[in-house]
C-alpha cells in the first residue's frame, strides 16, 4: 500500500486503536456502503466498464455503467440486454474480492451483524452468515413485478444467464422479457428507487433480525463499523450509528473512508476516523 510515511503512521496509530476495540467488543455491527465494493474492485467506470460495455459505449455514448442504468434505450430487449450483462457482471460471475474476505476472517468468530446499502450481494458470495445480514436496498439477484402486484420477489440468476447467453448485437430475443408469473407485466429489478420498492418476506425477516440484535446489544460493548458509507443515503446507516454511540457511553464508533472518514464532535471521544482505502482492513487483519 502506498502511503508517505507521517499519513502511514497516522494510519497505522488509528488501526491499532480500532484493533483493540474489535477485540474489547462484545458486538460488532458492520454497516457497509458502496466504497468497501469498489475497494474489491467493483468499480462502474474506467477499465472494468471497457471491458464488459464498450459495444454500448460505442453505440449508446454514455461511459460508465451507472450511467447507463439511466439510458433511455429503444427497446426493452436493448434495456434487458444491457441490464442482465450488467447484472451478471456485478452479481453472479465474480468473486467476493479480497477486502470482503479479511473482514469476514476480522468478525466470524465474533457476535456480529452487517447492514449494508449495496445490492451485489459480496457479503454472502464471501461466506458471511446470511441470517446476519440485512441488504436494505435490494438485491440485483432478485425480480419483482413492475406493477406491483404483489409483495414478492423471484430469484433471476436462470433468466439473467439467458439473457446473457443468447444476446446478439445487444439486444435479447423479446420472449426472454420476465414477466410477473402473477399478472404478467414486465419485471424489473428489486431495487429502492422509487416508492415501488417490494419488500417482502425476506427483507422484513432480515430487519426484525437487525432490530432484535440491536435490542440485545445497543446498550453494551458494541462497536459500531462504518465502512465506505457516503453521503447518499445517510440516514441508514451514518446517521442511526452516530446516534446510537452517543446514547452509549460504552460504544464506539469506527469510519474507514477513502473520502469522508469523520465524527461529530459528540461523539469523537468515542471514535476512530481512518481516511484510507479500505484494504487497509488487511493492516487491521494482521494487527490481530
Amino acid at each position: 500500500m502506498n502511503m508517505n510515511l507521517p499519513k502511514a503512521d497516522e494510519i497505522y496509530g488509528k488501526l491499532k486503536k480500532l484493533g483493540s476495540w474489535l477485540n474489547g467488543a462484545e458486538a460488532v455491527l458492520i454497516g457497509a456502503g458502496a466504497g468497501l465494493s469498489a475497494a474489491a474492485g467493483f468499480t462502474y467506470s474506467g477499465a472494468r466498464f471497457e471491458k464488459y460495455f464498450s459495444d454500448f459505449e460505442k453505440k449508446f455514448g454514455f461511459h460508465d455503467m451507472y450511467t447507463g442504468g439511466f439510458y433511455p434505450f429503444p427497446s426493452r430487449e436493448e434495456f434487458w440486454a444491457f441490464w442482465s450483462r450488467y447484472i451478471f457482471v456485478n452479481r453472479y460471475d465474480q468473486p467476493a474480492g479480497g477486502v470482503y474476505d479479511s473482514l469476514l476472517r476480522l468478525v466470524k468468530h465474533k457476535n456480529y451483524f452487517v447492514i449494508t446499502t449495496n445490492v451485489d450481494h459480496r457479503f454472502q458470495v464471501a461466506g458471511f452468515d446470511k441470517d446476519r445480514l440485512f441488504y436494505t436496498q435490494g438485491d440485483y439477484g432478485l425480480f419483482q413485478c413492475s406493477g406491483p402486484c404483489c409483495n414478492k420477489t423471484y430469484d433471476n440468476e436462470a433468466a439473467v444467464r439467458a439473457m446473457v447467453r443468447e444476446q446478439r448485437d445487444m439486444k435479447i430475443p423479446a420472449r426472454l422479457i420476465p414477466r410477473c408469473p402473477v399478472c404478467g407485466r414486465e419485471m424489473t429489478l428489486n431495487l429502492r428507487a422509487d416508492d415501488k420498492f417490494v419488500e417482502d418476506e425476506g427483507w422484513h425477516a432480515a430487519c426484525a433480525r437487525y432490530n432484535k440484535f440491536l435490542d440485545r446489544n445497543s446498550g453494551g460493548r458494541i462497536l459500531f463499523l462504518e465502512l465506505g458509507v457516503g453521503m447518499n443515503t445517510p440516514v441508514i446507516i451514518k446517521y442511526p450509528f452516530w446516534r446510537m454511540t452517543y446514547k452509549n457511553k460504552n460504544a464506539r464508533y469506527a469510519c474507514i473512508n477513502l473520502d469522508m472518514a469523520y465524527a461529530p464532535e459528540e461523539i469523537a471521544a468515542q471514535s476512530v476516523c481512518i481516511s484510507a482505502d479500505l484494504n487497509v482492513l488487511s493492516l487491521l487483519e494482521e494487527q490481530s
